[in-house]
């Protein structure tokens, strides 16, 4: 190779190293301009190799041509690296760390799914545990084997969600109850929280699906006051000591006797106001003590074994956990209502 061949490339290296630098805007295209040029399979870098064939005699002088355009290379890499960290268009694999920082947003449990775990870490302290079951359930176990009478209102077409084949979407999770005694011999100490349905209009306090947490205790020698000792423990537990429990008389096929309770108004202290109706209590769900009849389906001798079973609708409680007028917030998906909780 002559000096003068060696003089032409390292002048188009250094034209085409000032062409491509020009119209270079970000780190990451100055890398791979540099790359090209002084990397280890650069342009400039292969040159070298072809100073080994120059005569002995024009060493010097094409050593010093080399070094001066690779000088200038180097100048012009500098400078262009100088003009993008002053002008703020700075990049680092595609990222421009010129802009401002972004904050990342986090999810929420829903308001219904914080209530529900709430529930299940209380009656988990006092021995209960989880049991679920299908929402897609048969007649035998939404009604059948809770001692529902093949003429009682709830087994209608315009309450249930019925399918061709007969079955139908489960109204409550008491289901989940008789198929944990079906498969387990007493004692039991179940929860089973979980989502039903029920053929009703929308309105503030009324949904076709509905989330429930339903309790079961078997065992021998279980009285009513073993139940409401449950329900005032976890009534305190969720919603404060001051919280009391009353019971009323009422009729449920499959307790007996049964009750529906309330807790004191958590609005009012049991004063009385607007959302109490001014009664100072809180009507809460129904509960009572095993009918016998449904001990007997699951193939339980009533003479050995008692038990009680309360249920709740965990909506019921969110909203007077949380003082919400309309049930339907929970299922409209407005981001302003979610994120409050």
């Amino acid at each position: 190779m002559s000096i003068e061949s060696l003089k032409e490339s390292l002048d188009k290296i250094l034209t085409q190293v000032e062409s491509e630098l020009s119209s270079v805007k970000v780190i990451d295209d100055l890398e791979k301009v540099k790359a090209s040029v002084v990397g280890r399979n650069g342009s400039l870098t292969l040159l070298t190799k072809e100073l080994g064939a120059i005569e002995k005699s024009q060493k010097p002088e094409a050593g010093k041509a080399f070094n001066e355009v690779k000088k200038k290379v180097n100048e012009l890499i500098s400078a262009k690296l100088a003009e993008i960290e002053n002008s703020g268009t700075k990049s680092i694999k595609g990222i421009d760390i010129s802009l401002p920082g972004r904050s990342w947003k986090y999810g929420k449990k829903h308001p219904i799914m914080q209530t529900i775990d709430d529930c299940v870490a209380i009656f988990r302290r006092i021995g209960f545990i989880v049991a679920e079951g299908p929402d897609i359930e048969t007649v035998y176990h939404c009604f059948d084997a809770l001692n529902t009478p093949v003429d009682h209102p709830s087994r209608e077409q315009s309450d249930t969600f019925y399918f061709p084949d007969s079955r139908l979407l489960r109204t409550h999770t008491s289901t989940v109850q008789i198929r944990v005694m079906e498969a387990q011999e007493p004692p039991v100490r179940i929860i089973a929280p979980g989502p039903c349905f029920r053929p009703d209009t929308p309105d503030a306090t009324h949904s076709a699906n509905f989330h429930q947490v339903e309790g079961l205790y078997v065992d021998k020698k279980v009285s009513m006051a073993d139940l409401k000792s449950t329900l005032m423990y976890f009534a305190r537990e969720l919603l404060g000591e001051e919280i009391k429990v009353r019971f009323r008389p009422h009729y449920f096929p499959f307790t007996e006797p049964s009750v529906e309770y309330d807790f004191s108004c958590v609005m009012c202290g049991g004063k009385g106001c607007s959302v109490c109706k001014y009664s100072g209590w809180l009507e809460i769900s129904g509960a009572g003590m095993v009918d016998p009849n449904v001990l007997r389906n699951v193939g339980y001798d009533p003479e050995i074994w008692s038990g009680f079973a309360w249920g709740m609708g965990v909506e019921r409680i969110t909203m007077i956990r949380h003082a919400i007028n309309d049930i339907r917030y929970f299922y409209d998906n407005d981001v302003r209502f979610l994120t409050q909780f």
